[in-house]
């Protein structure tokens, strides 16, 4: 009994992780669809500020910067200067928000179990653990859960015109490889909406 309330958190954490992907969502201005069409040089948008040293900081910049560079480079888009009369801008932001989560968990689906159904019958003879032992237990977990936001910036009329959002939850322990990936795949899905169709939401 005590290793299967070992268990249980384990397998919980596996579900969750499982189920935590990268989420996206995009945003656009209907008015500006052939517009944004018609995008085919980009600059960049000056390193935004913020408080969050995890998120501002020189390493998350270049990250970012070179994911959406490869995305974009690979799909016939060509990165200009400032100066160089660019169609479109774009800049990031970004977040990490700590979450917490609480699940309560019947150790057993929720219904009692008989000496003849217990799992562990055959090591602990035919009766096996009392009827109905094993109440709900409440687990709480904490972690973090990482937003990328892309902007999309008509340079000609100085106007948002295209948004991305992508959220993550973070492993606390990320190598700097995992944490590239996680970038290319977050701002590949989004970019992947870009540009939007009426249909895209």
């Amino acid at each position: 009994m005590r290793l299967l309330f070992r268990i249980i958190p384990v397998l919980l954490g596996l579900a969750l992780a499982a189920c935590s992907g990268i989420r996206v969502n995009t945003h656009y201005d209907p008015s500006a669809i052939e517009r944004i069409e018609s995008f085919r040089r980009y600059a960049w948008l000056p390193q935004p500020q913020g408080k969050d040293p995890r998120v501002y900081n020189d390493i998350v910049d270049v990250r970012v910067r070179m994911a959406v560079d490869q995305e974009l480079k690979s799909r016939g888009y060509q990165r200009v200067d400032m100066s160089e009369d660019p169609d479109f801008l774009v800049g990031w932001q970004g977040a990490i928000d700590t979450k917490i989560s609480v699940d309560t968990v019947d150790s057993f689906y929720g219904y009692p179990w008989g000496p003849y159904w217990s799992p562990w019958s055959s090591f602990y003879g035919p009766y096996g653990y009392p009827y109905g032992m094993g109440g709900p237990r409440t687990y709480v977990r904490e972690y973090d859960v990482g937003t990328l936001i892309l902007d999309g910036v008509d340079a000609r009329e100085q106007r948002l015109v295209w948004r991305g959002t992508a959220q993550a939850e973070l492993d606390q322990d990320l190598s700097s490889d995992a944490l590239q990936k996680k970038i290319n795949d977050a701002v590949h899905k989004m970019l992947s909406r870009f540009p939007p169709s009426p249909e895209a939401s």
